[in-house]
């Protein structure tokens, strides 16, 4: 057997040339004491926080593997979170740029995320068309609203009440009361996909935007109004909106639950506002006092209302009153002749129509700030890669829109067809249909941009000193460095100029083997081998001697799109269509690495001189540096990693556990199975399994210490050695805390319930001593949910469940009137767990009628 060959792992380094990702959206963030500064946009997996004012990049929210895809600050301005495409969701502190908690609990990319009022309850909406409600400030889910047929667009907490209402592709808008979890109305009045809806007047108002020009504006009436006390009768609408609602009947129509008692509120429509853009609303927003509205579609105009307050509407129907009056008086006509209820206000009058902003490029997504002197600041993503930031006076005659500032320098505006090292390896060559980027690899700073065709290959010439680049035209384009100039155009080729080189080796082969066009190929720098990719997902590696192929190798599960040879060996990188980069032994035909990041088709790389780096592009539009490091890699552990790694992510689409007993219905557990509770669970069985064994020693030990009549040396478990010579009944408790609040639930559900007897013990134990009461309070209510039919038959469980109601009520009574200093102890929510407890929780009798 031969020795197996060792080679070098590459790591990722750096992002660079990515201003924003089109996937998510753009938002507003609080930093510094300072607001309408500072916006956070995603970034791949990232999500970078850009200084608009100065146009530099403050923060980096680091990320794992997946794409983010929604953004949203919380209500204190201290954190953001960030939903991935993966379906978690993860907040993290603006502060420090650290992870707070981390959500997991949807199946498939999230599409919306907003916070409630006060911040302490998350709501996110996914494509697997769930929405689930997280507890922050316990770090858990609470639960799961199950309804939508499609992906949902957009969810959105009342401030008042505690409603939300959510807008999915299914074309429906659907409200929840959250206090029973019920989905109580459901509107069916559109005919395409609801893609976002907004609260405007208080609250009172409902304006959704679909897949046509129309925005849909809705009247909401609470039903229970007039039974505050403090509520003015006022509040209803004027003018035109009566009159409305006596045209506008369709009421019983729209609402699919016709029962009575769970009418909270009424929803009919009043009209419509029509936008200038003819294709679907992509997002429809306001500002934080909801005065503001904009929306755009899929071109590049964002398009700027304002919605008039109570105050101004009744100030306008004054004025209206006040002309129609004197036109009745110049036609002689009596004064109450002329009905005040005729005079009316259209919708156009109260929404009214301010400026459409035009941007340079199709906007992906954007915010809305309004300063306190009125200044309004709208922030765009552009899908060409650039963040603009517009100004105007909404409160002016005719407000006049200002582009205050511009991000495009950190970045290409088109994809990056051809990139280059330099021979020193510091500067790194990037080109594009509109430009061409020297960058500092060091630094990761551009520093020089030059104009040129769309460029599809390029090289430094030797010196360093200037550079060629090949365009689709057929062209050779020749640039100073120093200068940043053109300094020759030269008409080589009447097509595309695919690939240029300095090599004076002359091709002397016909190579046949390929199904599909070759797309790439590259020789060694001994000549001895010329290895070639091709849109068929092959590579072919070929002996420059004979021409013979002396292996085909599946590379990609699609097309190759580019290959280099590492300088000084026979090691090759190719980049696929499939979002990766592999790294290949040409002498032995085998697979080393696999460099995953890219999250779509990855166009070209380039290797530096000293094989030390290696600078890839792709469609998401970002550069990414991969650094070859010390760290030894072996082809067979890089092989048994890999199948780990596929493994764990099957454990994910499996089946979810079910909850015996339950059925499917509108709600259910806010998370979901991951390996990551899995592992969890098997930790809490290895801790009970020592358990029962160090338990079951000690007894063993006091019996041998009573017949001995001594005490005699009990060895100790290095475990508990190691934990500081700790109790059995500690060590579980220490394994139990170090479950994340946010997977408990999921990590108890998948435990045997052979375990959970001695759960129990164990939590009337921790309870009793007045440790984590609501950790444990809310474990025990889970597993009596899950667990109930084998609880209540099993004679064995009385006494400790006797002993856990005793504990219970007494502790959570005792820890609210004097809480621990330092915790954060929730009274009431422990208490409303302890009486949710006491309700579950059999009696004695139960049990022997049960036994």
């Amino acid at each position: 057997m031969g020795l197996t060959r060792q080679y070098l792992r590459y790591g990722v380094a750096a992002v660079f040339g990515l201003i924003a990702s089109p996937k998510g959206n753009v938002a507003y963030v609080r930093l510094r004491g300072e607001s309408g500064r500072y916006v956070a946009v995603p970034a791949c997996e990232h999500v970078f926080l850009w200084d608009t004012r100065r146009g530099e990049k403050v923060l980096i929210l680091q990320g794992l593997k997946q794409e983010v895809t929604s953004l949203c600050p919380s209500p204190d301005g201290l954190h953001l979170a960030v939903g991935y495409e993966d379906g978690a969701v993860r907040v993290f502190s603006l502060l420090n740029g650290e992870v707070i908690v981390t959500f997991n609990g949807h199946k498939a990319s999230v599409t919306a995320l907003k916070y409630d009022q006060l911040g302490g309850r998350l709501v996110s909406g996914s494509k697997d068309t769930d929405v689930i409600v997280w507890d922050i400030i316990n770090e858990s889910g609470l639960y799961r609203l199950k309804g939508h047929k499609d992906a949902v667009t957009q969810v959105l907490f009342l401030r008042e009440k505690n409603l939300l209402v959510t807008s999915g592709k299914d074309t429906l808008v659907k409200w929840w009361d959250l206090d029973t979890q019920h989905c109580f109305r459901t509107l069916v009045g559109h005919r395409t996909e609801v893609w976002g809806l907004v609260l405007v007047s208080e609250e009172k108002r409902l304006i959704t935007g679909a897949a046509d020009s129309e925005l849909r504006v809705w009247d909401i009436t609470y039903l229970q109004e007039g039974k505050d006390p403090g509520e003015p009768e006022s509040k209803k609408s004027k003018g035109s909106l009566a009159g409305a609602e006596e045209t506008c009947s369709i009421d019983e129509t729209l609402d699919l639950h016709e029962a009575s008692e769970e009418r909270l509120l009424r929803c009919s429509k009043v009209g419509s506002i029509m936008r200038d853009g003819r294709d679907r609303i992509v997002t429809l927003a306001t500002d934080q006092t909801g005065r503001i509205l904009a929306c755009h579609g899929t071109d590049s105009i964002l398009e700027v209302f304002y919605v008039l307050s109570e105050d101004e509407i009744h100030k306008k129907m004054e004025r209206k009153m006040k002309k129609a009056r004197k036109k009745a008086r110049q036609q002689l006509q009596k004064e109450e002749e002329e009905p005040e209820s005729s005079i009316e206000l259209s919708l156009q009058e109260e929404i009214q129509r301010l400026v459409n902003i035009k941007a340079s490029a199709k906007i992906k997504s954007f915010d809305l700030i309004l300063s306190p002197k009125g200044e309004l600041k709208a922030t765009l993503l552009l899908q060409n890669n650039t963040v603009e930031t517009y100004a105007l006076n909404p409160s002016a005659q005719t407000p006049q829109v200002a582009r205050v500032s511009k991000i495009t320098i950190g970045g290409h505006r088109s994809n990056v067809r051809t990139l280059a090292f330099s021979s020193d390896n510091i500067a790194v060559l990037s080109a594009a249909a509109e430009s061409v980027k020297i960058w500092n690899r060091s630094t990761l700073q551009c520093i020089r941009t030059m104009e040129c065709e769309y460029a599809l290959c390029s090289l430094f010439v030797p010196g360093d000193r200037q550079v060629i680049i090949g365009t689709k035209t057929g062209k050779l384009q020749l640039f100073d460095l120093a200068s940043g100039g053109l300094l020759e155009t030269l008409a080589a080729h009447d097509g595309a100029v695919w690939s240029i080189s300095l090599s004076p080796d002359q091709f002397f082969l016909s190579l046949y083997g390929h199904k599909l066009p070759v797309l790439c190929m590259d020789i060694t720098f001994d000549g001895a081998l010329i290895a070639t990719g091709s849109a068929d997902r092959n590579v072919k590696i070929w002996g420059l001697d004979f021409g013979d192929c002396h292996r085909s190798l599946f590379a990609h599960n699609d097309s190759v799109m580019y290959l280099q040879f590492v300088p000084k060996s026979h090691l090759f990188f190719t980049a696929g269509k499939d979002h990766k980069i592999k790294q290949w032994d040409a002498d032995k035909f085998q697979h080393i690495q696999t460099l995953e990041g890219h999250h779509q088709e990855v166009w070209c790389l380039a290797i530096s001189p000293s094989g030390d780096h290696v600078v890839s592009s792709s469609h998401d539009k970002s550069l990414r540096i991969w650094e070859r490091t010390r760290e030894p890699l072996i082809v067979e552990e890089e092989q048994e990693m890999q199948r780990e790694a596929e493994y764990e992510e099957n454990v994910a689409k499996e089946e979810q556990p079910v909850v015996a007993g339950e059925v499917q219905g509108e709600t259910g557990l806010a998370g979901k199975k991951t390996i990551e509770t899995i592992k969890a669970a098997e930790r809490i069985m290895e801790a009970i399994e020592m358990y029962r064994e160090e338990t079951a020693k000690l007894k063993e030990h006091e019996a041998i210490c009573t017949a001995a009549g001594k005490e005699v040396p009990l060895p100790v478990n290095p475990v508990l050695q190691a934990y500081g010579n700790i109790s059995p009944s500690s060590y579980v408790l220490e394994v139990f805390k170090k479950v994340k609040s946010s997977e408990v639930e999921e990590s108890l559900l998948v435990l045997p319930f052979s375990y959970i007897p001695d759960l129990l013990t164990l939590f009337n134990e921790y309870i009793q001593v007045g440790t984590e009461v609501e950790l444990f309070c809310r474990a025990l209510l889970f597993l009596l949910r899950i667990h109930f039919g084998q609880i209540t038959s099993n004679q064995m469980l009385v006494t400790v469940i006797e002993n856990l109601k005793k504990t219970t009520i007494s502790k959570v009574s005792e820890a609210q009137k004097h809480p621990p200093a330092g915790s954060v102890f929730e009274a009431g929510r422990v208490s409303q767990m302890v009486s949710q407890l006491y309700s579950v929780l059999p009696e004695r009798k139960y049990f022997q009628q049960q036994c």
